[in-house]
């Protein structure tokens, strides 16, 4: 079966839909539903835009992530750079500024490494993974709002730091346990992730 597809006898049925936020990225809705068993029940939901994220390998093995302060847990977090997708935007456009914006780097390879759901009980935010490499570093030019240190590491030891939990962003671990897997199964390698 097709994961995508939906199991009609899981359906939930949207009866009304009531927005009671809105925001400059995210739109709350409250909407009435009718389960599979004919009962009603209320789901609410964050409207969100997507985004995409990106995990650039250099030719040395090493690859660029940013250390970022998150409000809503009052801490830091080791990320791979990401943005979001503006209306009508395609993911793969999105990736490519984003990841100028935030690290000044050009990726000049570039592959999907497919689609992130982050937060399925409550979102419908996807998150479009891609690994690049061939790069060019230029000046960043983040917004005034945005700061971002960058931080460049091994790629193995972001894979370490993944399974030690010192990389906790759920993104950053999907993008950067995928990309390896992607490094792995491809020979001859571009460059190798043991350096």
């Amino acid at each position: 079966m097709n994961t995508k597809e939906t199991d009609k006898s899981l359906l939930e049925k949207k009866i009304q839909s009531e927005k009671i936020f809105s925001g400059t990225l995210l739109h709350v809705y409250r909407d009435q539903v009718l389960l599979p068993d004919g009962e009603t029940s209320v789901r609410e939901w964050i409207d969100h835009p997507g985004a995409s994220a990106i995990l650039p390998v250099f030719e040395s093995g090493h690859v660029q992530l940013l250390k970022q302060f998150r409000y809503p847990l009052q801490r830091n977090f080791l990320e791979v750079p990401a943005g979001k997708i503006d209306r009508g935007e395609d993911p793969l456009v999105a990736a490519k500024r984003e990841l100028e914006e935030e690290t000044g780097i050009h990726g000049k390879n570039w592959i999907s490494l497919g689609e992130f759901y982050p937060c399925i009980g409550y979102t419908n935010e996807v998150i479009y993974l891609y690994v690049t490499w061939d790069l060019d570093v230029s000046d960043n030019r983040v917004d005034d709002d945005e700061f971002l240190k960058p931080v460049r590491i091994p790629f193995q030891k972001a894979i370490d730091k993944v399974y030690s939990g010192e990389i906790s962003d759920g993104k950053t671990v999907v993008n950067i346990l995928r990309a390896a897997h992607w490094w792995k199964q491809h020979t001859p390698f571009p460059l190798s992730i043991n350096h």
